[in-house]
């Protein structure tokens, strides 16, 4: 399985929408968020992603948090089969596409708490108390490059 790493005017449309709808499966769906997907953070992303035929089955997205490039943060991670190592692979790779693709000192994530396990298998370390996003307890953890 080949990682895709596409700039967002780089997606076709049917990667977009594939895209999008992986995102409202697992987001919206499964862990029942509701909120704006869309916050065009996307326009500016770079994105990474697994698919099986046209359908979308492992994503995530990577984008500078201000004018220095010195973070990229990660968001939208997710996985449609879990428990197949797929969110492992991912992970591993996209992190090298990121750090070739977007330069920086240091990767961030927002990261669900029951997720900060699978997080510290790739170096990321906790650097908030708890807190919610949409309902959901989160911590921030970080990646220094």
């Amino acid at each position: 399985m080949d990682l895709i790493v596409k700039k967002f005017d780089e997606l076709t449309s049917v990667e977009v929408y594939e895209i999008l709808k992986s995102r409202s499966e697992i987001f919206t769906v499964e862990q029942k968020i509701c909120c704006q997907d869309m916050d065009d953070m996307d326009y500016d992303s770079l994105h990474c992603f697994f698919k099986e035929g046209n359908r979308v089955i492992a994503y995530l997205r990577s984008f500078y948090c201000d004018d220095t490039k010195d973070v990229v943060k990660i968001g939208r991670v997710l996985t449609l089969n879990h428990g197949k190592n797929i969110g492992r692979k991912l992970m591993e790779q996209s992190l090298q596409a990121i750090k070739r693709e977007m330069p920086c000192k240091k990767i961030v994530v927002n990261a669900q708490k029951y997720a900060v396990g699978f997080y510290e298998k790739f170096g990321f370390v906790t650097t908030s108390d708890d807190f919610l996003e949409e309902g959901i307890v989160h911590v921030s953890m970080e990646l220094q490059v």
